[in-house]
């Protein structure tokens, strides 16, 4: 550890579109926030090629570049941006307490406030096709990226809710949606699992994993396979969208803070307030729901208003 401990008032972990928004606003408050961005600087939004539903960009935008946007508007205010992750943390339980965290196992570091961002990370199949071509057609949400496969074939995997919510909403915009469940049910609500079967340009292919992500540059189908028969087929397809889950960043939180039983943090009504005095939680990492930038943005927004009000209390 250093012998000189730095003490700041407002640690922001994460860099995705929460964190950058909340360093906006803390810096504007003069709260001179330091941000540790993390190992994916930008977060889950740089592995997106195409950003066309965040408010700003008439003509859409990359993602990568968009979160550089971002992080050139909070350090034009302040934010000290800083390449780190926090490996420890050591969160006061008290009113008015020092926050202590510790930056890739050898930094401590004091904060009188804490905005965690770190975001969820999709889970995918673990195919080297499959994250070879992630951003080439590949992808983990709908309502990001459905709007690019307008009038095409894609491909759903998952059988759970979120499945048949993705596999619903790109019957609206696409051609035909095949559904590929692993098992030979749905774990899906049965009026979602309704919704489904109901939905004419939807077909369900049940026992059935993706073998192979077919496409050098771009997704071009994939190389299903019957996992009791062991038939092979080829499907065409131009998108393919991964609906098995996300994991949320939260295992140094693990036994600090509260947390639902899938790991997300738990907020306080409206509010972005843990259930520890200073330490706050916005974007996809309490948020399961909707997991879309401008709504992470929105959360970014309300931590740094939370935090700014929480030092003002305790004049």
């Amino acid at each position: 550890m250093s012998d000189t401990i730095e003490r700041i008032k407002c640690l922001i972990i994460g860099s995705g579109p929460a964190g950058y928004t909340a360093a906006i606003y803390a810096s504007r408050a003069d709260l001179k926030p330091v941000m540790y961005t993390g190992m994916q600087m930008g977060g889950q939004l740089t592995t997106t090629t195409e950003v066309d539903n965040f408010p700003g960009y008439p003509d859409g935008t990359d993602g990568t570049a968009m979160m550089e946007d971002l992080k050139k508007q909070a350090e034009r205010f302040g934010t000290e941006v800083r390449f780190g992750m926090i490996t420890k943390v050591n969160f006061s339980t008290e009113v008015g307490g020092i926050h202590k965290v510790t930056v890739d196992e050898s930094i401590e570091i004091e904060a009188e406030t804490v905005i965690i961002s770190t975001g969820a990370t999709a889970k995918y199949l673990g195919l080297e096709s499959e994250q070879r071509l992630i951003g080439g057609g590949v992808s983990a949400c709908a309502t990001c990226d459905g709007f690019f496969y307008k009038g095409q074939d894609v491909v759903v995997v998952g059988a759970g809710d979120t499945a048949a919510e993705e596999a619903t909403y790109l019957s609206n915009i696409c051609k035909k949606v095949t559904v590929l469940v692993r098992k030979d049910y749905m774990r899906a609500s049965k009026a979602m699992q309704k919704r489904v079967e109901n939905t004419p340009n939807i077909e369900v292919k049940f026992n059935t994993e993706i073998d192979e992500v077919l496409g050098d540059n771009v997704v071009t189908g994939v190389r299903a396979i019957n996992n009791i028969t062991k038939e092979k087929e080829v499907i065409d397809v131009t998108g393919v969208f991964i609906a098995i889950g996300h994991k949320p960043n939260t295992g140094i939180f693990k036994d600090v803070l509260e947390m639902d039983e899938t790991g997300y943090l738990i907020t306080k009504g409206k509010s972005t307030k843990t259930n520890l005095p200073g330490v706050f939680a916005a974007g996809d990492v309490q948020d399961k729901e909707y997991r879309q930038a401008v709504t992470a943005a929105g959360t970014g927004c309300m931590a740094a208003l939370d935090a700014e009000r929480y030092l003002g209390s305790l004049v």
